[in-house]
């Protein structure tokens, strides 16, 4: 049975097709709660954003322009909530068990070492310490989601410089954070 593509769905999803949506849903549900995860640093949070991404995209499936990637429009609708989610959020610092836990992470040479949500969180709040919203969405779809500079503008409607710029803040941010640690 061939694998029915983004475009398909969204066809049948413009039709009324919930089972659709469902699928779409599904197939991209990680990856927009990974995003919200390194982004807002809270798993309950995160799971939040996601939810609500998707009630937007079946309220707004309308307006998506099917010559642009799908996974470029939800980037762009799950950023802002993360954005938004953010500038809600009482500020959290890192603990020092977030630390303990980077640390931790820090030591472990498993290349195939999977991260747990909690770790996750940890290992934002302790790295994304100082960096400003979009700083950190930057530095979240650039380096931790591997995104392409390009798609990167497209998702946050920056430019290229500003990109670059705020990229360059949060990785010697970062780089100062991961020194103060005791990390070179």
């Amino acid at each position: 049975m061939p694998s029915i593509t983004d475009q398909q769905l969204i066809s049948q999803c413009l039709e009324g097709n919930k089972d659709a949506f469902r699928l779409l849903v599904q197939a991209h549900q990680r990856r927009v709660f990974s995003l919200a995860l390194k982004m807002v640093g809270d798993e309950e949070e995160a799971k939040d954003v996601v939810q609500e991404t998707f009630i937007r995209v079946w309220q707004r499936l309308g307006d998506y322009d099917t010559q642009r990637s799908f996974t470029t429009w939800l980037y762009v609708i799950a950023s802002r909530l993360c954005l938004d989610a953010l500038r809600n959020m009482k500020r959290t610092s890192p603990l020092p068990a977030d630390e303990q836990v980077l640390r931790h992470f820090a030591a472990d040479s498993a290349t195939q070492r999977q991260l747990e949500n909690r770790e996750w969180v940890s290992i934002v709040r302790t790295l994304a310490d100082g960096l400003s919203p979009k700083q950190r969405l930057v530095f979240t779809l650039s380096q931790l989601e591997g995104l392409p500079s390009q798609e990167v503008e497209q998702v946050t409607g920056l430019s290229a410089s500003q990109v670059k710029s705020n990229l360059y803040v949060a990785r010697q941010t970062i780089r100062e954070r991961l020194k103060r640690l005791g990390y070179e």
